[in-house]
């Protein structure tokens, strides 16, 4: 691994470059599950209605580290996912004994699953978790809520689920990272999530309904936008998508860390194993719930 953290500008394009790269593969290894037929049946089997058993799930098996501190606390760690939504879970599941039976299933189908749809991710995960695991350990927590509470959870005695784990936290420590400059930028949910439609290009409102927002907050999240000067007539102003942009690009920045840990070698080897498997899940989610799913997975177009 690597010991010595450059920040000279050219070392810093370099890691950059790197940590944009690798944040998309860091989102495909583990968000392919959120919508995984082998993970919502076994949370139907446990006793969700069938149309809640896929987000409510996502809930309870991401939010099981966080859960006793209670639905608040996993609002303010989920972004832009809907509260209600998140109150539900904590309505249906109810102790946070509950929630870890659903850490537990999401491992289940995560191990099946890795296996049967990208089985070429299977030996990567193996190889590389220790290393992994050596620098989410020297990760910062602070700030980190959600990656701090994953990382006090039990680790997996398998190679592969451990791997994967692995994954499932620098995924998290960027996750806060990101949540934090949108904050800082002075943005709600409502205005974050129409904000990264408009960003993505999606038809209008999806991304915000995708996650649960109702139609009164997404108009409340468009009157705020558009008395920010981000805003008019429901689409977002270059001053709202140059905003976006530079929380994009800060996320990038701003979560160099893991990867100058890792080391440079290991850093790019880590994106030429990981990224052909990875377009298998990407694959997966188009199949399980369709093209637009997992935005942080996909290339965004220029412009």
């Amino acid at each position: 691994m690597g010991s010595e953290l450059h920040f000279g500008p050219q070392a810093e394009d370099k890691w950059y470059a790197i940590s944009r790269r690798n944040a998309r593969s860091v989102q495909t290894t583990v968000g392919w599950i959120f919508w995984d037929p082998g993970a919502v049946a076994r949370y139907e089997a446990w006793g969700l209605d069938g149309f809640l058993a896929g987000p409510i799930g996502y809930v309870a098996s991401r939010g099981a580290p966080l859960a006793p501190a209670g639905a608040e606390a996993l609002i303010a760690s989920f972004g832009t996912i809907s509260a209600a939504g998140i109150r539900l879970a904590f309505d249906l599941v109810k102790s946070p004994d509950a929630f870890r039976d659903f850490w537990s299933l999401r491992d289940e189908a995560v191990e099946e699953g890795l296996r049967s749809h990208a089985p070429g991710i299977v030996e990567p995960l193996c190889d590389t978790g220790p290393a992994l695991w050596a620098v989410v350990e020297r990760l910062p927590l602070l700030g980190r809520t959600l990656f701090g509470a994953t990382l006090s959870m039990p680790r997996p005695e398998s190679p592969l689920l451990s791997g994967w784990h692995a994954v499932n936290l620098l995924r998290e420590w960027r996750g806060d990272t990101h949540w934090a400059l949108v904050a800082a930028a002075g943005l709600t949910s409502s205005e974050a999530s129409i904000l990264h439609n408009e960003w993505l290009g999606y038809e209008d409102d999806w991304l915000s309904k995708s996650r649960g927002h109702t139609g009164d907050e997404i108009d409340a999240g468009w009157e705020s936008l558009t008395r920010k000067g981000l805003a008019a007539d429901r689409r977002a102003l270059p001053e709202g998508l140059r905003l976006r942009q530079r929380i994009e690009d800060l996320t990038d920045e701003r979560t160099v860390l893991p990867w100058q840990l890792l080391g440079e070698h290991a850093a790019h080897e880590f994106a030429e194993r990981f990224e052909p498997p990875c377009e298998l899940l990407l694959a997966r989610v188009d199949e399980t719930a369709g093209p637009q799913y997992q935005p942080a997975s996909r290339q965004r177009a220029a412009g």
